[in-house]
């Protein structure tokens, strides 16, 4: 299910709930209206607008953080790909398959992570390019390194395909991370009730629908924003791909 399905689901859920408490203060009984029950009823609201603001926040917070890992992971990528391109300059002519073998695989990396249909978890799966991946590491393993320079360049270029290896693995791990469909439904049920609450204790007017309209867009686009945090490389919010276009002007020239 899309983020903006999910996010008009949202928005369905609180606006509804919002009416459904302005019919019930129609039929519910005055006794029950009463400041007593309203100071009740309030006390409880607080409580739970307590523990789904909280909640609403650590989501939000946590990504936000997902995102920054992501988008720290493509630049240190990059910048990997790129030092591992200087040192292989190093080794001379022969190395120019290896580093035109890395272009290549960069272009790949870019043509499949932001293809114009967007991208899943499995898409980032190492495991994919792991082939590709161990025969660009075994070409540099076998390049000719003569002098001292060579041969510490050739030691260099190794040692940041092993990082490389890292950097993709630890990003395929974050992006398989994804928030929980129960908390989630529970933290919608709880800012229902709340606007269940509000409606209870007001009277139908354009003001108070207004209202319940903005407040529920608010809470369906911190939904949204939550979902499209987690999905970095696709959505509304991608990812730029600056950084690997950036590595393709200086990578194998």
């Amino acid at each position: 299910m899309s983020s903006l399905i999910t996010a008009a689901i949202v928005f369905a859920c609180c606006f509804g709930a919002g009416m459904i408490g302005l019919f019930l203060h129609r039929v519910v009984p005055d006794q029950h209206l009463d400041s007593e029950s309203k100071d009740t009823v309030k006390l409880v609201m607080g409580l739970i607008a307590t523990m789904a603001a909280l909640v609403l926040s650590l989501l939000i917070a946590s990504a936000k953080s997902s995102y920054d890992a992501q988008q720290t992971g493509v630049e240190q990528l990059v910048a990997n790909v790129i030092e591992l391109d200087h040192d292989l300059a190093a080794l001379g002519p022969p190395a120019k398959d290896v580093r035109q073998g890395i272009r290549t695989a960069m272009i790949g990396m870019h043509d499949r992570i932001w293809s114009t249909a967007g991208v899943s978890a499995a898409a980032l799966d190492p495991s994919i390019t792991a082939r590709q991946f161990e025969s660009l590491v075994d070409g540099v393993r076998m390049l000719p390194a003569t002098s001292d320079s060579q041969q510490s360049a050739q030691k260099a270029a190794l040692d940041i395909a092993g990082a490389i290896s890292r950097t993709r693995l630890m990003m395929f791990v974050e992006t398989t991370g994804q928030i929980s469909t129960p908390l989630l439904v529970i933290l919608i049920l709880w800012i229902s009730t709340l606007f269940l609450g509000f409606g209870l204790f007001a009277r139908l007017n354009p003001t108070v629908a207004a209202s319940f309209f903005v407040g529920s867009i608010c809470v369906a686009a911190a939904v949204f924003l939550i979902l499209e945090l987690n999905t970095p490389f696709s959505g509304l919010m991608r990812m730029s791909d600056a950084p690997v276009r950036y590595a393709l002007l200086r990578v194998g020239n």
